[in-house]
């Protein structure tokens, strides 16, 4: 009877706790082999032209035009995977929380940098250098990119305002996107000038249109639960 007593109660207690959200189910963002859940930026459609996807990979042709890609759908707290390459010399990214009030999505979203940092300028500079948060911080030590023509793995967390970035299967980068400190970085950059930059609550996902050729594929992202 006492075992039962306190199960009951148990119980009980159990059901007058808070129900936090789980973290929600993986959406692939090509699924189908379809653009659907794309368009360009400030646009309503898909580019109709820069950007094509074959067989599962979205690729920008260099000098092609089309503009920068962003979600239909908008994230606050979310994991993006993604895997990328390059070719030589080449320049893009990958931004996050983009607002379309603003005249481009580097103006709000931070960047997962997306480079080959052999032959492109940005990748003498720790801070541009490929999935460093572009223009702030460096990616730690343990990077380790592929050769030019070679796929990497991307991965992006940001659940209220703790940031990672990841790099094939390490992570690289880890900042608190509301610290004094990351104010400080902001205040010491191009950025300045910007009043929402890193800012929003919530956004678009944002593949860049850099004018180089760029590979994106396995697209994946889920919401989080930021409890």
């Amino acid at each position: 009877m006492k075992f039962r007593t306190l199960l009951s109660t148990a119980m009980l207690v159990a059901s007058m706790l808070p129900a936090f959200a789980a973290d929600g189910p993986w959406e692939d963002l090509l699924a189908g082999n379809s653009t659907a859940k794309w368009r360009g930026f400030k646009k309503t459609g898909f580019p109709d032209q820069g950007w094509t996807l074959s067989d599962g990979t979205l690729h920008f042709a260099k000098g092609s035009g089309g503009g920068d890609l962003v979600t239909r759908e908008q994230f606050s707290s979310f994991e993006f995977e993604f895997e990328w390459k390059v070719s030589a010399g080449a320049n893009s990214g990958v931004m996050y929380r983009v607002n379309e009030a603003f005249e481009a999505p580097w103006h709000t979203g931070p960047e997962y940098q997306v480079l080959d940092d052999a032959l492109h300028a940005d990748g003498k500079n720790p801070k541009t250098s490929a999935s460093a948060l572009y223009a702030l911080m460096a990616a730690n030590g343990a990077k380790a990119t592929k050769p030019v023509g070679e796929w990497n793995s991307g991965r992006i967390v940001l659940r209220g305002s703790k940031l990672e970035h990841w790099l094939n299967g390490k992570q690289v980068v880890a900042a608190d996107l509301a610290s004094p400190e990351f104010a400080k970085l902001v205040a010491g950059s191009k950025f300045k000038d910007m009043p929402r930059f890193a800012k929003e609550p919530s956004g678009h996902l944002c593949l860049q249109d850099h004018g180089d050729d760029v590979w994106f594929r396995q697209l994946r992202v889920r919401k989080l639960d930021v409890k």
